[in-house]
């Protein structure tokens, strides 16, 4: 989600209460389209990020530094030059537009007290930084925008500062009941996508929500909404504003129950999100910091597996067709049996055929039943019982290849798609060091590397997922086929307890008894949850679980890392939702 009007509008209350007062420090400009800005206000140090990057606008409060280039950027020493020692007077935020005004007092080189304004605009790709005097003439910006890239409005020095108006809309804290029926009900569009288009600030998220507030369908027309349910619409919408207005905000991040993955955050509770995880934070700076660091990882680590899922998806679908030619092969060799029976009736009634016969009918005495045998009519019937246990004999042996090469080949796709279970698992770059040490030990990749780089030794960190059931006991869950093995059969007592989705590649779970008799049925069910969710099945509504002490779990001889047999087990049917569950880092 980018950043609308109403996070904005957050972010403003929160600066307000932090840094109005308080006097520029230090200013840094890390990156090309970023400052760091270092306020001292009442005996406390502040770090205000501001980033005005195309792909990612942000500003939040944050603890971290930043390095910063040996020579400052043109800008960042124009800022130092006016602003050092600067005083923040006032934080605003025009119109619900996605901008942000410091307005800010400092001396000038005579000592005389001056007015600037430092204008962050958070507008995706035309985002910018621009640094205005006290009559919001541009003094100069992060970004020089000319008449050549925008003939709405140019962003250079000497110019004047104004807000494109680039499509008509209301402000959502002064519209009327009469301008929001004429001008949001009437346009022919859902319901969602009139608000969000005619009103400054709004988001289609928080459009949206406005509709699920107001109890009406987001995704229906305009013209389907009588006159009582555009009042009941515009008064849930002043509603909502008035709380904005008044800073009543509740930030939060949205996790995907399943997965743990942060999928939204807003400044006010989305109850068009009840079925998901909600994750309330103290301010909306910790919300912008908390999601797109969460959100970094993740894009991160698909990337950095990209390469191995690839390499992984095309052995499964090689590995498959393989299997499915095999299982066809198999299939032409359920003739065999008719040939040995033919070759045999040959053998005892022969002497029945004709010369030049093309058939022979005799008695089958396996089903006491007639039976016609085709012939060839250029060769004796001896000769063609010959030829039907050659044929047999052929198809024998090829049953027997197949029905081992089958198997194999069966054990692959099984063993492939738990390295798959294992890239959609992995939350940090050491845990797909050992996905990929199995790839090259097991010859999906040569062992100079995906990208014919020789591989840098790396020691790797990566330790099983560590959970504590509500009765307090340990659970440990294995991240890929090499912790799978080590967790069950060196980690693990023969009393403890070992679980795992059934039919389908997951992770080993184990349950430590450390001493004690017995499990409660609700460690048993956490357990299960655990198995389920770290499973093919995580997306699943219903998993079954097999459960069994661990002594009963044994390793196949020439098995691969991860897989066991077991033959007395119990089962359990189990949703794979471990929200609740407490996991130690």
């Amino acid at each position: 989600m980018a950043l609308d009007g109403i996070v904005i509008s957050n972010l403003v209350c929160e600066l307000q209460e932090t840094l109005i007062g308080g006097r520029i420090n230090k200013i840094a400009q890390p990156e090309k389209d970023e400052l760091l800005l270092t306020i001292k206000n009442n005996r406390e140090q502040h770090r205000l990020l501001i980033s005005a990057g195309a792909s990612l606008p942000l500003i939040y409060l944050t603890k971290e530094n930043k390095p910063s280039p040996l020579t400052a950027p043109n800008f960042c020493m124009l800022l130092r030059k006016h602003l050092n020692s600067a005083k923040i007077l006032d934080i605003s935020q025009p119109e619900m537009e996605r901008i942000i005004e410091f307005k800010i007092e400092h001396l000038n080189e005579l000592g005389d007290i001056c007015i600037k304004y430092l204008i962050v605009e958070l507008m995706g790709k035309h985002s910018n930084i621009i640094f205005c005097d006290n009559k919001k003439v541009i003094i100069d910006s992060i970004k020089h925008i000319s008449g050549l890239v925008s003939s709405v409005r140019e962003v250079l020095p000497g110019r004047n500062y104004f807000i494109a108006k680039t499509q008509e809309k209301e402000n959502p804290l002064t519209i009327t009941y009469e301008r929001f029926k004429d001008f949001v009900l009437t346009k022919p569009t859902t319901l969602s996508k009139a608000i969000y288009t005619s009103l400054t600030g709004i988001s289609p998220l928080i459009a949206n929500e406005i509709c699920v507030r107001a109890s009406l369908d987001s995704g229906n027309s305009t013209s389907t909404v009588n006159e009582i349910e555009g009042l009941h619409l515009y008064k849930t919408l002043t509603r909502f504003m008035e709380d904005i207005s008044e800073c009543n905000f509740d930030p939060i991040i949205i996790y995907d129950k399943r997965n743990k993955e942060p999928i939204e955050f807003s400044s006010t509770l989305l109850t068009c999100y009840q079925d998901f995880q909600v994750e309330h934070h103290d301010s909306i700076s910790e919300v912008l910091e908390s999601y797109y660091s969460l959100k970094n990882i993740v894009t991160r680590i698909r990337q950095k597996s990209s390469d191995l899922r690839r390499i992984v998806s095309t052995a499964t679908e090689r590995t498959r067709k393989k299997y499915d030619l095999q299982c066809k092969q198999l299939k032409d060799t359920e003739k065999r049996e008719k040939y040995k029976i033919y070759g045999e009736l040959l053998t005892t009634y022969g002497y029945q055929a004709e010369p030049g016969a093309k058939s022979l009918t005799c008695e089958n005495y396996y089903t006491n039943q007639e039976i016609r045998i085709p012939l060839d009519d250029t060769i004796s019937a001896m000769e063609n019982a010959k030829k039907y246990f050659d044929r047999y004999g052929k198809l024998k042996r090829t049953f027997e290849a197949l029905s081992v090469q089958i198997k194999e080949t069966k054990e692959e796709i099984e063993h492939l798609e738990s390295i798959s279970a294992a890239l959609d698992i992995a939350l940090e770059e050491d845990d797909l060091i050992e996905v990929k040490k199995e790839l090259i030990q097991y010859g999906y990749i040569k062992k100079h590397g995906v990208n014919g780089k020789k591989e840098k030794k790396h020691k790797n960190t990566s330790k099983p997922f560590h959970y504590i059931s509500s009765d307090g006991f340990h659970m440990y869950v294995g991240k890929n086929n090499y912790q799978n093995e080590e967790l069950t059969f060196k980690f693990a007592n023969g009393n403890d307890w070992w679980f795992h989705a059934k039919g389908m590649a997951g992770s080993h779970v184990v349950v430590k008894m450390e001493g004690a008799k017995e499990l409660p049925d609700r460690t048993f069910e956490e357990a299960g949850m655990l198995a389920g969710f770290y499973s093919k099945g995580r997306n699943m509504d219903k998993v079954e679980i097999d459960y069994v002490e661990r002594k009963h779990v044994k390793k196949p001889n020439n098995g691969k890392p991860g897989f066991v047999i077991y033959h007395t087990n119990y089962s359990l049917t189990i949703k794979p939702d471990i929200s609740g569950l407490v996991e130690i880092s």
